[in-house]
């Protein structure tokens, strides 16, 4: 207990101040940004699943983190249902997305799976943007407000536990998958897919069921941010930009790594959140530099720090274990 305590002590760190801060800060302003960060560190943990645990690297994981957002989105504002049915029902169309471009890209890799994903995102954002007698088109979608935890019509307080619950869970599956045997061959197909298949290792049956696996996940995340939110927009819940988010708080956090995501969002989420508030109103020149600062911490992270900021943390604790030896 005491070594699986001393290995997950940043996770401990990470998730316990999270629980304590809406007891002790009752600021509407920050509990956003702590459920925005809680939210974004799930969503970069679920392409984790892909991309650092499968080597799947996907840049249209927004497809299933709008597929998410419109089935709670369009159950809710045109037939009044639960956004938990709509969950439900986003899970359903991601499984079957998710499986079919796993499916049907196995055979891709690198750039070229990234693509295929990239064009999915891009098709779903058309139909979603031009057809307008189902979706309203690119007007989007006002997802009505009804108090109760069975429409997740929920405060700021409630929303920071909800999302809190949500982080633990997926940093529990990405645990789970570093010491799985699944998550074993996962690894090697990542590494060598050629030596993987040599070993008996069923490389493509297991990319097909972690990008389904991750699209179920992220639709999950779609669904809660279109509700926190209140707003579906195609252009957003579609976007790429958005799927390189997934990503780039992966890549800064560390790749393959349980609570690597979450450390990217912390830090990526809260320089946007300082810089826009604090810069876009002074010039409009200002107004796309947090996009700026995206791009200079990953050129410094990759350069400097390639396993991310989990990697530091790793080594930091090695050689602190050293020095007590």
């Amino acid at each position: 207990m005491a070594r699986a305590l001393a290995r997950h002590w940043g996770a401990l760190v990470v998730f316990g101040a999270a629980a304590l801060v809406p007891i002790v800060v009752r600021d509407a302003y920050f509990l956003d940004s702590l459920v925005l960060i809680l939210l974004w560190g799930a969503l970069s943990a679920a392409w984790n699943v892909a991309g650092g645990y499968a080597g799947q690297v996907s840049i249209g994981h927004a497809s299933f983190f709008g597929i998410g957002a419109y089935s709670a989105a369009l159950l809710g504002a045109r037939w009044q249902q639960s956004p938990w049915l709509g969950m439900l029902v986003g899970i359903a169309l991601s499984l079957a997305a998710g499986a079919a471009i796993g499916y049907l890209s196995n055979r891709l890799k690198g750039p070229y799976f990234a693509l295929s994903t990239i064009a999915f995102s891009q098709v779903l954002l058309i139909v979603a943007s031009r057809w307008r007698a189902f979706t309203s088109g690119s007007e989007g979608i006002p997802v009505p407000f009804r108090p109760g935890f069975a429409t997740l019509g929920l405060g700021h307080v409630a929303w920071v536990y909800l999302a809190l619950a949500v982080a633990v869970l997926y940093w529990g599956i990405q645990v789970w998958l570093e010491h799985s045997r699944f998550g074993y061959r996962l690894a090697g197909v990542r590494e060598d897919e050629d030596a993987a298949q040599a070993l008996g290792i069923p490389a493509r049956r297991l990319k097909v069921i972690a990008v389904t696996a991750s699209a179920a996940l992220t639709s999950v995340c779609g669904t809660l941010w279109a509700q926190y939110v209140g707003f579906v927009d195609p252009f957003y819940v579609f976007s790429v930009d958005l799927s390189v988010r997934f990503a780039l708080n992966t890549i800064i956090g560390g790749m393959g790594t349980a609570l690597g995501p979450f450390l990217g969002s912390i830090l990526i989420t809260s320089l946007e959140t300082y810089l826009r508030a604090t810069l876009s109103g002074v010039k409009s020149g200002f107004t796309g530099i947090y996009l700026i600062v995206y791009g200079v911490v990953l050129i410094l992270v990759v350069r400097f720090v390639p396993d991310g900021l989990a990697g530091v943390a790793g080594r930091l604790r090695a050689r602190r274990a050293r020095a007590h030896a």
